[in-house]
């Protein structure tokens, strides 16, 4: 094993052992040794949450221990920022996530932000009970990107609906892909009221943003 993959490998173990202090002595060593930030990143300290994502939906992480982990990360993020030069085919992708209007759950939603975080995306939290005019505006100020709706209530699905209609509306939904996500929600439901994909996970749904975006033409770099 190469240096730069054990670096790779400790970042990793470092996130999954929720131990920050391992995972910025790791950061420092990447630095030290010439390896790529950016890589540092996306195949060391993401590999780690992706690991954490599997634990989580095995039932052996849960909310506490998710948080501790992304602690962790963060912290060997920061040292690894200042040295990192995204380039141009790997510019981060926008999400604008939230719990629709009428939920106030956000815990789903907030395990779903930090793991696209860890992905590389950049995340907008528009937070919880969120109007659908709120998504609008933040799309508008985007750009383009990925609109993530999120809700525990069934009684709350025809918000997503809504916020599916006011970004068509807006004149904004061939920009824009939708996930959806959460308890009540489901794969016909998604196809129903015409968003893009529904991810029953954190994990899933970091895998289907990045489907999305891979999928959307507007999201390469122009």
């Amino acid at each position: 094993m190469g240096e730069h993959e054990a670096i790779l490998n400790e970042l990793a173990r470092a996130v999954v052992a929720m131990d920050e202090e391992g995972a910025v002595a790791a950061a420092h060593r990447a630095l030290e040794t010439g390896l790529d930030p950016y890589l540092a990143i996306t195949e060391g300290l993401s590999a780690g949450m992706r690991e954490v994502g599997e634990l989580y939906d095995r039932g052996e992480y849960f909310v506490p221990e998710i948080l501790i982990c992304s602690d962790a990360m963060l912290a060997a993020i920061e040292v690894l920022k200042p040295r990192l030069r995204i380039a141009p085919d790997r510019k981060p992708v926008k999400v604008i996530l939230g719990v629709v209007e009428g939920d106030i759950h956000d815990l789903g939603k907030n395990i779903v932000k930090i793991m696209l975080q860890a992905a590389g995306f950049e995340v907008q939290d528009l937070g919880r009970d969120v109007p659908p005019k709120a998504f609008v505006q933040a799309a508008r100020a985007a750009g383009a990107g990925i609109v993530g709706l999120s809700t525990l209530m069934s009684t709350t699905l025809v918000s997503m609906e809504k916020v599916v209609r006011a970004l068509a509306k807006a004149g904004l939904r061939d920009r824009f892909a939708v996930m959806i996500g959460g308890g009540p929600t489901s794969p016909a439901f998604a196809e129903k009221i015409g968003a893009d994909a529904h991810g029953r996970s954190a994990k899933e749904a970091v895998d289907l943003a990045q489907q999305l975006a891979a999928r959307l033409p507007c999201l390469k770099t122009e």
